[in-house]
């Protein structure tokens, strides 16, 4: 891949969902629940991180699998975005999942699956995946997968992007995590919960964190990033480790920080920023999101300010 600025990038959501926020003041468990305020719009991960892209200037182009049933808000929230909307419809309905956002800012999620895939759909799919790789050298795949859609196969539409030269951004958990990483995509960013679930063990140091990273890293990818929510972001690139330390923000909700938090990491490669601007950049737009609701760009010197104060450490 020719070592050039670009403001073009594909972002992959193959399981988007439209998200039902709620907001209240404490979930209880068995009982009913008021909602102070609700909100339902477009989303997956893939889809957050190309509305924090274009907002940032890239010409974004999305694709995935999308239902055919209610397909009305992505196509509006796209229209509004001016993205290439290269989505592939299938049959029945985009799933819709549940946030329920308590007033201390934690978060209750409630996941369901996505549409079921067909093999014709899957090669839709891939027929327009890899026409986009002519033109394309970023790809952000990001979200969990839907009914129909293997890790493997998953996995190998990673190992074929990067074989022709792509920098492929993957971010998912389970399955499709553990699989991705056999096919050494160019960046991974696991939280530490899904590091932990990945290796099935309780990970609560900086050290262990790094050192189960370390594993990730030698089997051939070239940069692991671990997000740690309040506690920042650990990226281990060329070999050393750097650790950014955010400044503390009042939280609002943590929806779509993490997908923040790979578009800037996105963004800041394409830019060819260098590493420590890089990492200062993307944890400031990332602590910045939990400030807000929903996913979205401040302004230029709000990002700046919060670069400024966050806290780097290198570790061998």
């Amino acid at each position: 891949m020719k070592n050039v600025k670009t403001n073009k990038v594909v972002t992959v959501t193959l399981n988007p969902a439209l998200d039902l926020t709620g907001h209240m003041d404490l979930l209880r468990a068995g009982h009913v629940n008021l909602v102070e305020k609700g909100s339902l719009h477009a989303a997956g991960k893939g889809v957050n991180v190309a509305k924090v892209l274009t907002e940032l200037g890239a010409q974004v182009t999305v694709t995935g699998f999308l239902g055919a049933d209610n397909p009305e808000l992505f196509h509006q929230l796209f229209s509004d975005l001016n993205v290439d909307d290269q989505f592939i419809t299938v049959a029945g309905a985009t799933r819709i999942n549940v946030k329920l956002v308590e007033n201390d800012g934690q978060v209750t999620d409630i996941n369901f699956p996505g549409v079921q895939v067909s093999a014709e759909d899957i090669h839709r799919f891939e027929s327009q995946l890899f026409e986009l790789a002519q033109s394309h050298d970023f790809f952000v795949i990001a979200g969990s997968l839907p009914q129909g859609v293997t890790p493997e196969q998953c996995a190998k539409w990673i190992a074929d992007l990067q074989a022709k030269g792509k920098k492929v951004f993957f971010d998912s958990s389970k399955a499709a995590l553990q699989q991705g990483i056999n096919a050494t995509p160019w960046l991974i960013k696991p939280n530490d919960e899904e590091l932990a679930d990945l290796i099935g063990e309780q990970l609560q140091t900086s050290e262990q964190l790094m050192s189960v990273g370390r594993e990730l890293a030698n089997k051939g990818i070239a940069n692991v990033v671990i997000s740690r929510g309040a506690d920042g972001v650990l990226w281990l690139r060329d070999g050393h480790w750097i650790q950014a330390t955010p400044p503390k923000m009042e939280l609002v909700s943590t929806v779509g920080a993490g997908d923040t938090l790979v578009a800037g990491l996105c963004w800041g490669e394409m830019q060819q920023m260098p590493a420590e601007q890089h990492l200062r950049f993307a944890t400031a737009l990332s602590a910045l999101a939990v400030s807000q609701v929903g996913v979205g760009v401040p302004e230029q010197s709000m990002i700046d300010a919060a670069s400024r104060q966050v806290i780097l450490t290198r570790f061998r």
